[in-house]
C-alpha cells in the first residue's frame, strides 16, 4: 500500500538576493516524512500555477505552513496598514479556496500559525495584527536574536477543552508550546471552535465546526523537533492517520467503480 501524499503550501522566497523560489521548511518535509509517515509534496502557493482540482485529487491531505507574509485583511473586510506588514496575495489566492473545498470534501489538512491564520479567515474569523498590543495580551512573537533553539523554545502553556478534539488526541488538557506569531484571531467566527488558549486568552487551537475530516490547526509551530516533542508528535500523527484513511477511502471507491 502506498503512502499517502501531504501537499506542503510553500512560501515565496529570493535566494542569494535576486533568485525567486517557492519553497518550504525541511521542518516541515521532515515532520510529514517521519511523524505523519506520508510523502512530502511541496506546493507552489500560487493559483496562476496549480489548479485546485489538480491538487485536491493528487494529494491525500495538506499542510498549511507558518510565513512572514500575512493573510490581507482586505479577505476578512478590513482595510490595510503598517501594522498588517508583509502579504502575499497569491498565497491567499489557493489556500483559502483551498480550505473550504478540503471542508467541503472532508479531505484533511493540519495549519500551522499563518496556516491557522488563513483557515480562521477562510471560515469568516477576523485577525487583529499585533495580538500585543490588545489590551491584557501577552508578545507571542518570537525573540529577535539567538539561535534556533532559542527562538523555538517553549514559552508558554496552552489549556486545552476538557473532552474536546484536542484533549482526545493529547490525553492531557495543558501542553506546553512555543511561540513565534504576531497576528491571532480577533472574532471568532461561528464556523471555527476555539479549543485552546495561552495564558493570556489568545487562540491557539481551532478546528472547523461539524467538519467532516481533520481540520486542527495551532497557532505555534509544532514542526520544531516534530519527532521528539510529544505535543508535535501527536499531531503530525493524527495528520498522517487522516491522510492514509482519505486515500484508502479513494482507492476503494476507485476499485469499486
Amino acid at each position: 500500500m502506498r503512502k499517502p501524499v501531504i501537499g506542503i503550501i510553500g512560501n515565496r522566497y529570493i535566494v542569494n538576493d535576486d533568485y525567486p523560489v517557492h519553497a518550504a521548511g525541511m521542518m516541515d518535509s521532515e515532520a510529514i516524512a517521519h511523524v505523519a509517515e506520508a510523502v512530502p509534496l511541496i506546493v507552489p502557493a500560487d493559483p496562476t500555477l496549480v489548479d485546485l482540482d489538480d491538487l485536491l485529487e493528487t494529494c491525500d491531505g495538506f499542510l498549511l505552513t507558518g510565513g512572514r507574509p500575512n493573510v490581507h485583511p482586505e479577505e476578512y473586510g478590513h482595510p490595510p496598514t503598517e501594522a498588517h506588514g508583509a502579504f502575499d496575495r497569491a498565497r491567499d489566492g489557493l489556500t483559502l479556496p483551498l480550505v473550504r473545498r478540503c471542508v467541503e470534501r472532508g479531505q484533511p489538512f493540519f495549519g500551522i500559525c499563518r496556516g491557522f491564520q488563513e483557515v480562521a479567515v477562510a471560515m469568516g474569523c477576523t485577525l487583529h495584527p499585533e495580538i500585543r498590543d490588545l489590551d491584557g495580551r501577552d508578545n507571542h512573537r518570537m525573540p529577535p536574536d539567538g539561535t534556533l533553539e532559542e527562538k523555538f523554545a517553549m514559552r508558554h502553556i496552552v489549556t486545552l477543552t476538557e473532552g474536546g478534539k484536542f484533549h482526545e488526541l493529547m490525553g492531557t488538557t495543558e501542553i506546553m508550546t512555543n511561540s513565534l506569531h504576531g497576528q491571532g484571531i480577533l472574532d471568532p467566527s461561528d464556523n471555527i471552535v476555539v479549543e485552546g488558549h495561552a495564558p493570556d486568552g489568545t487562540p491557539e487551537a481551532i478546528y472547523v465546526r461539524d467538519a467532516k475530516g481533520f481540520t486542527l490547526s495551532v497557532q505555534w509551530h509544532p514542526e520544531y523537533q516534530a519527532g521528539i516533542d510529544p505535543v508535535s508528535k501527536r499531531l503530525f500523527g493524527g495528520l498522517g492517520d487522516a491522510a492514509r484513511d482519505w486515500a484508502n477511502g479513494r482507492q476503494s471507491f476507485r476499485r469499486s467503480a
